[in-house]
C-alpha cells in the first residue's frame, strides 16, 4: 500500500498551478491546518488560522523563508524548541535573505520604515497623471489592431513604467529595464540563482548602486534621492549597498504583483460582459471590482514562515523548525469567512477582508500603489473599448477556456492573455 498522499504536491504539480483555489478548498475541507505529505510543511488554508500566523508579533514565526517556503530546505537540522540561534547563524545563506521580505524583528521594522516613509499619498497622487497618460499611450500602440497580448503589452508594461516613474528611474533606462525583467522566473524549473540565491536581484545591482551613489552626490527630489539620503530613526546612516538592496526590492516588488493583478482583472472582464457593462455605467465601482479580483484569485498564492519556537496554530502542534505555508488564496476563499466564495460578488460585505496583500508587520507596503495602478489601467481600458473578448483562437470558447500559467508555486502568473476588443 502506497504512502503517497491522495492530493497533488503543491510545490511541483501542474494541476495545482492551474487550479490553486480548488486545491486549497480540498485541503481546507480536510483541515484548515494540514501537514502535507511531500515536504512536511504545514499548509494553512483557513482564514482565522492564517490571520493568527501573520499577525503574531512575538517572534514565534520568522520570515526568513517567506519566498520559497520548504524548498530548498533549511541548511541545518532543527534542534530543540527554539531554533532562533540556528536561523541567525545561517541567515545569509538562505534564499532572498538579502532583501526586506526575509528580515525579522527590529531589523525589519527599521528598514521597512525607510521605505514606507517615502511612499506617501502625495507622491502616489502625483504619479496618477503620468499613469493615465502611460496607459493611454500603451492602448494607442495596440488599438488599431483591435486586440493585444495583455501580459506583455499592457499589464507588465504599465506596472514597470509606473514604478520606474514614481522612483525617478531615468527615462532612458525604463525600456531596457522592462526587457531585463521579462517574465517572472520559474520556481519549478527556472535557473538555480532565481530559485535559491540569497540575492536573486543581483543582476540589477550595478545599476541601482549607481542610482544611489549618484543621488547621494546630487539629489533630484525623487524617491530614489530621498532613499539615497535616508537615515534610520536613531540618525545612523545605512550603507549605500543596503539602500541599493532596498531600491532593487522596491522596484522588483512594485511591478511584479501589480502586473499579475491587472492581467487577472482583464481576464475576468473578458469572460463577463455583464461586469463590463456595469463598470462602464458605474466607473466608481471599479475599485470594488479590483478588490473582488484580489480576493477570488490573488496574485500571490502563498507566503511562508518558519516556526522559530515550538507553538500551535489553531489546535495543531507546530514544532520549532516547521515551515508554514500561509495560503493567501485559501484564506481569501474560506467559506467560513466569505459567503459563497466561488461567486464573483462586488457587493459582498467587508470587501477588503481578503488577504491578497498579506497581514501584519509584513503586509505589502505597496498595496495603495497596486490598487491605484490597477484601477487606472482598468478605467482607461474600459473607457477606450466598447467590448472586450477573450481570444477564442488562443484560449478556446467560454465553456472550455485554456490558459497557461507560469510554473511557480508561490505566485499566480498567467503567462499570456490574448484579447480582442471593439474601440469605444
Amino acid at each position: 500500500m502506497s504512502d503517497r498522499p491522495d492530493y497533488p504536491d503543491f510545490y511541483s504539480d501542474p494541476e495545482v498551478i492551474d487550479r490553486p483555489r480548488e486545491f486549497f478548498a480540498d485541503l481546507r475541507s480536510r483541515s484548515p491546518v494540514l501537514r502535507e505529505g511531500y515536504h512536511g510543511s504545514l499548509i494553512v488554508s483557513g482564514y482565522e488560522e492564517a490571520n493568527e500566523v501573520l499577525t503574531r508579533r512575538d517572534g514565534t514565526f520568522s520570515s526568513l523563508v517567506s519566498v520559497l517556503g520548504p524548498l530548498p530546505g533549511l541548511p541545518f537540522a532543527p534542534e530543540g524548541d527554539d531554533i532562533g540561534a540556528q536561523l541567525e547563524a545561517h541567515r545569509e545563506t538562505l534564499p532572498w535573505s538579502a532583501h526586506l521580505v526575509c528580515f525579522d524583528g527590529e531589523d525589519h521594522v527599521r528598514h521597512r520604515a525607510l521605505l514606507t516613509s517615502l511612499l506617501t499619498f502625495k507622491r502616489l497622487k502625483a504619479n496618477e497623471a503620468y499613469l493615465r497618460d502611460l496607459v493611454n499611450r500603451l492602448i494607442d500602440g495596440f488599438s488599431a489592431a483591435g486586440g493585444c497580448e495583455v501580459v506583455t503589452q499592457f499589464a507588465h508594461a504599465t506596472s514597470t513604467y509606473a514604478i520606474s516613474d514614481i522612483m525617478g528611474i531615468p527615462m532612458d533606462d525604463r525600456a531596457e529595464l522592462l526587457d531585463l525583467l521579462g517574465a517572472p522566473p520559474s520556481q519549478i524549473d527556472g535557473d538555480a540563482a532565481h530559485k535559491v540565491g540569497p540575492d536573486p536581484l543581483v543582476f540589477l545591482k550595478d545599476r541601482f548602486d549607481r542610482y544611489i551613489l549618484d543621488r547621494q552626490a546630487q539629489p533630484r527630489g525623487d524617491l530614489l534621492s530621498d532613499l539615497a539620503n535616508a537615515r534610520f530613526k536613531d540618525g545612523t546612516v545605512p550603507p549605500y549597498e543596503r539602500l541599493s538592496e532596498l531600491a532593487r526590492f522596491l522596484f522588483g516588488a512594485g511591478q511584479d504583483t501589480t502586473s499579475r493583478l491587472i492581467a487577472m482583472a482583464v481576464r475576468v472582464l473578458g469572460d463577463r460582459p455583464d461586469l463590463q457593462a456595469q463598470l462602464r455605467a458605474e466607473p466608481a465601482r471599479i475599485g470594488d471590482f479590483i478588490e473582488e479580483t484580489l480576493r477570488i484569485d490573488p496574485p500571490v498564492k502563498a507566503i511562508y514562515r518558519v516556526a522559530r519556537r515550538t507553538t500551535t496554530i489553531g489546535d495543531v502542534d507546530v514544532p520549532a523548525g516547521t515551515v508554514v505555508n500561509v495560503s493567501l488564496t485559501g484564506a481569501s476563499n474560506d467559506p467560513r469567512h466569505f459567503a459563497e466564495p466561488d461567486s464573483f460578488d462586488m457587493d459582498r460585505a467587508a470587501l477588503r477582508d481578503h488577504m491578497a496583500f498579506s497581514r501584519g508587520g509584513h503586509a505589502c507596503m505597496g498595496a495603495p500603489l497596486a490598487r491605484l495602478e490597477a484601477r487606472v489601467a482598468i478605467e482607461e481600458l474600459l473607457a477606450r473599448t466598447s467590448e472586450i473578448r477573450i481570444s477564442e483562437p488562443h484560449h478556446g470558447p467560454p465553456e472550455a477556456r485554456r490558459y497557461a500559467f507560469e510554473p511557480t508555486y508561490s505566485f499566480r502568473n498567467i503567462a499570456r492573455l490574448h484579447i480582442a476588443f471593439d474601440p469605444a
